[in-house]
């Protein structure tokens, strides 16, 4: 038997226009997915849809299908460079347009508004100026809602446009019926404003109030609207705003400007202080301190010299740096951090799928209930004039805006906000999964620890030549070793040294498996494997030393023992308050390490953990990861390097440290930026408040509708109130999720902007 074909997709984005409440989101996602083999899942907040297809549909037939539901498509532009509001001309333009209706509807209806709403201040045929104001905004101030209702039409579809166009319509219509049949065109006619909806006198009453509030009301709500949503993209904005357009590039001794997108790998260009890094490189020449605050939200400037590693977007604090180009483009940091955070705004939490469910029967469905409204009134014998206003109100107030908002004005906030942090997310489903874990498996070396040697401690012998010139001498006789312990020694020495540079060393020589000597400065000097024959402190040392999983050296100068240097690899400052703050949320830490016992129940003993595997495989912890999940724990998995890939990738939520492999983050759902694992309590508690913000989106959003559809069944809600709350209904959600942009983790952190 022949194997199963093997079946392939291809994801593709389209920009979607025209689209204004959940309605639209879930017409357009369910005609794409009637074509075979395809899935869509459509953000309203951004106007994105991400498709999955097979190859055999074009991107031209995706977006014909698109069109024929009523709505217009295209492939997204390639990035262009863009002025710093992060405006393209096309939305420039359309947002100074709708400004423009917005405020030459305001003009029109503001006097209806208040000759209708101040009996004392209606003159004669005051109602007949206001005809003549209202005429202009029932026609061409709804005039986007009146298009995209009649395109729905054509369709066979509804959605809040159908409802505004028809309340605005209804109100209008039966305004004039007023005016020249129903005696409300006497010029000395006056109408009292009532909040509820009454009889008439004899004369019918004229709704231009709402004809006009309508509009008016809807179109404010919708720019405030997209002001507050543009809000929540600023963070977004901001990494993209990081990219440098010219770069200094160095050839032949000789300087050249040139545009970023020429750079290419292996070129050597100029960073000055107060310049950003222009693209992710090694450092060739120079030292400095570099701010990764807008990249990878760590505050603390970061030391760079000659083979330092240096990411785009990095601001030079101090001198002048030569860089060589290691990535360029969509292969660099700052460039896949864009990706990831707009990535994850195209996804969905479970929650905001019901809803989008519910919006798609929600507008046939306020049709049906306005209609039925209309005919109970009429057959209860009721006034016609109470009966079309009850009809009106239901149209109104009935908006699915807030449905749609609920979870992607959250999620926009929240990952722009997490980006701000060093917290990277892959979508909603890993906002819920961080949410939700009870465990999380630790990896020791590079994850707790720092990954590399280094000096954990020095202990001198009292009365000798001092630490801090015992350390000097070390590290001047260590630079000729290779040793990763010598190196370690250098490394610190120079630390310690404030920049000075250590003294030569002669007569150099090695003793495998011993250590090093040799003559500093015309003093002979020997870094050791520490004998029997030691000095009541240095000898007090060795125990803490091997309790610690440290390995110690004995350094003598002139022949006698000085100090005792403790290297290993030390765990990181972040990991103690780490361990501490996931306790504190409920997450049980757990250690799993390929590293040996004595070393891993070190570690484990220093931070407080409990349950500690030592020489564990790769697939040995894969399958701690499963026997935990029988246990009926929710797991993450947090890792760095390849031996991790597969525990996160079978794990609940698989988290990588930015400072990991390429395989190790591919693997994971969230990503450590900056490399610390501090910053996995904020994540989780951003998650858990990000969760919080859309569960309590929709139940705002459901119990609106629920609260103001009855009342306006009833005859207790004048259209131009109902009007009021639908557009107050939007924009109470935006608001709730704005206030994520400036959540703050936990107040003891300093990283925060």
């Amino acid at each position: 038997m022949g194997a199963e074909p093997v079946t392939v997709s291809v994801t593709t984005d389209l920009a979607i226009g025209g689209m204004t409440c959940a309605a639209c989101v879930k017409r357009v996602e369910k005609k794409l997915g009637k074509l075979d083999g395809v899935t869509a899942t459509v953000n309203l907040a951004t106007g994105r849809a991400r498709v999955s297809h097979p190859p055999q549909i074009s991107p031209e037939e995706l977006i014909e299908t698109v069109e024929k539901a009523g709505y217009t498509a295209a492939l997204p532009e390639p990035p262009r460079r863009r002025e710093p509001d992060g405006d393209g001309e096309g939305e420039a333009q359309g947002a100074k347009q709708e400004r423009d209706r917005l405020v030459v509807t305001t003009l029109l209806a503001v006097p209806v508004l208040v000759l209708s709403m101040a009996p004392g201040l209606q003159f004669r045929n005051w109602q007949w100026l206001c005809f003549v104001l209202a005429a202009p905004v029932a026609v061409w101030g709804a005039w986007p809602f009146h298009v995209r209702a009649v395109r729905g039409l054509r369709h066979s579809t509804a959605t809040m446009d159908t409802l505004v166009s028809l309340g605005v319509a209804a109100s209008f219509s039966w305004s004039v019926y007023a005016l020249f049949l129903g005696g409300a065109g006497d010029p000395g006619m006056r109408m009292p404003f009532t909040l509820v909806p009454s009889a008439s006198d004899g004369v019918a009453h004229i709704y231009l109030e709402a004809a006009v509030g309508v509009p008016l009301f809807v179109l404010a709500g919708r720019f405030l609207e997209a002001r507050a949503r543009r809000g929540t993209g600023a963070a977004l904005r901001s990494l993209a705003q990081l990219a440098a357009k010219e770069v200094a590039v160095r050839e032949d001794g000789s300087e050249r400007l040139i545009p970023i997108e020429e750079l290419s790998v292996g070129h050597v260009f100029v960073v000055r202080p107060g310049e950003r890094v222009a693209t992710d490189g090694e450092v060739a020449e120079g030292s400095s301190a570099v701010d990764l605050s807008l990249v990878t939200g760590e505050t603390e400037p970061v030391e760079v010299g000659p083979g330092s590693a240096v990411v785009g977007g990095a601001v030079n604090s101090g001198g002048l740096l030569l860089v060589r180009a290691t990535a360029v483009g969509a292969d660099t940091q700052l460039a896949r951090i864009t990706r990831l955070v707009t990535e994850a705004q195209a996804g969905k939490a479970r929650a905001q799928r019901l809803a989008d469910s519910v919006a798609g029967v929600f507008v046939p469905v306020v049709l049906a209930l306005a209609v039925t409204t209309l005919g109970f009134w009429l057959g209860a014998g009721a006034d016609p004039q109470a009966a079309v206003t009850a009809c009106v109100a239901v149209l109104v107030v009935a908006c699915p805006c807030a449905l749609g908002l609920a979870t992607p004005t959250a999620l926009m906030a929240a990952t722009g906000r997490g980006a701000q942090l060093g917290v990277l997310v892959t979508g909603p489903q890993a906002l819920e999964g961080l949410q939700h874990i009870d465990t999380v498996v630790l990896d020791k070396t590079g994850t707790l620890t720092s990954g590399h040697m280094s000096v954990a401690q020095v202990t001198s012998v009292p009365g000798g030549l001092g630490r801090d010139e015992v350390v000097r001498l070390a590290g001047a006789v260590e630079q000729g070793s290779e040793h990763p312990l010598g190196r370690a020694i250098t490394a610190y020495a120079r630390r310690e040294s404030a920049g000075r540079r250590l003294p030569d060393v002669s007569a150099f020589s090695a003793v495998p498996g011993h250590g090093v000597l040799g003559r500093v400065e015309g003093r002979p000097v020997e870094v050791l494997a520490p004998n029997d024959e030691l000095p009541a402190a240095l000898a007090d040392a060795l125990p803490v030393a091997a309790a610690a999983a440290r390995t110690p050296v004995l350094v003598r100068v002139d022949g006698a023992a000085e100090a005792l240097i403790e290297v290993g690899d030390v765990v990181r400052p972040g990991s103690y308050r780490a361990v501490e703050q996931l306790r504190r949320l409920g997450v049980r830490p757990v250690l799993a390490t390929g590293d040996q016992e004595a070393p891993a129940v070190a570690v484990a003993s220093a931070l407080g953990i409990d349950e500690v595997h030592a020489r564990r495989t790769p697939e040995d912890k894969a399958d701690l990861v499963g026997d935990l999940q029988e246990q009926g724990c929710r797991v993450a998995v947090i890792g760095d390097g390849v031996n991790d890939a597969a525990a996160l990738a079978g794990a609940d939520l698989g988290i990588a440290m930015g400072s990991g492999t390429d395989v190790a983050i591919g693997a994971a759902d969230v990503t450590l930026v900056r490399g610390d694992i501090e910053a996995l309590a904020d994540a989780v508690r951003l998650a858990r408040r990000t969760l919080g913000t859309i569960r309590v989106n929709l139940v705002w959003a459901f119990g609106y509708n629920l609260v103001t559809v009855p009342l306006a069944m009833v005859g207790l809600l004048n259209p131009m109130l109902a009007a009021a709350a639908m557009s107050a209904s939007s924009l109470l959600v935006v608001g709730n999720s704005l206030r994520l942009r400036v959540w703050q983790p936990n107040p003891d952190r300093r990283h925060t902007r």
